[in-house]
């Protein structure tokens, strides 16, 4: 029960977080940050990651959408923030790989 708690939790914070996406002006950015989050959920569905490690990879998610929020909130995104997006990405890529990949399971 506490697992399909979770899980739905999480799924809720995707669904807002593609909600916001979706009148983005960075497309690449967007999808990626879903795919990333599709990757949080099957770590959580599969076991691989425990709730601390969700909790902090959900708020790596957060702070990578709110850095996003701030690149657009003078309505363009310039290429020094582009990049700067991208190794945020780069980033929280990583740290879903460590945290799924590594000697901690949820059993």
């Amino acid at each position: 029960m506490k697992k399909s708690t979770l899980l739905a939790g999480f799924g809720l914070a995707v669904s807002l977080a593609m909600a916001a996406a979706a009148a983005a002006g960075t497309p690449r950015l967007d999808r990626r940050e879903n795919h990333q989050a599709g990757r949080i959920y099957n770590g959580v569905a599969n076991g691989e990651l425990t709730r601390p490690e969700t909790r902090r990879l959900a708020a790596g998610q957060i702070h990578l959408r709110r850095a996003e929020a701030r690149a657009k909130s003078d309505g363009t995104v310039t290429a020094r923030e582009r990049a700067h997006l991208q190794h945020e990405a780069n980033q929280q890529s990583r740290r879903i790989y460590r945290q799924k990949h590594d000697a901690q399971d949820r059993n």
